[in-house]
């Protein structure tokens, strides 16, 4: 009798030890989903600021996609085009850019500023 107590008590003792070591191993980690989505968005906003003044359109758009139409205003002699533009990572993701308009096809336009990303639904055409 005094031996199946010894028994029972050490077969209990295993299964409440070997749970208590196998649960801290579960959740010793942060939640992989909300890990692999910091990565990502990290990863696009290293992307998206890539983009920098002096560049051409061309480069923009292996990053960012345009997003309506474009606005043509004057601040001094020559035009300045100022169109939105969204991530091609997520649509959601937006810049606003100013051109310097160059002669020939408009994949040369330089760029002259590029606005802080930040975030917006899409909108309608």
């Amino acid at each position: 009798m005094i031996r199946r107590f010894f028994v029972l008590l050490l077969l209990s003792i295993i299964v409440i030890g070997g749970s208590a070591f196998v649960r801290p191993l579960q959740s010793a980690s942060p939640d992989p989903c909300t890990q692999d989505h910091a990565a990502w968005l990290a990863q696009v906003l290293e992307r998206m600021e890539t983009i920098k003044p002096g560049m051409r359109r061309w480069d923009l758009l292996q990053v960012f996609s345009a997003e309506g139409a474009s606005q043509t205003f004057r601040i001094g002699a020559p035009p300045v085009l100022r169109e939105t533009f969204v991530s091609q990572d997520c649509p959601y993701f937006k810049i606003v850019v100013e051109f310097q308009p160059t002669i020939g096809p408009p994949n040369r336009d330089v760029i002259v500023k590029v606005s802080k990303p930040y975030v917006q639904f899409s909108t309608a055409n």
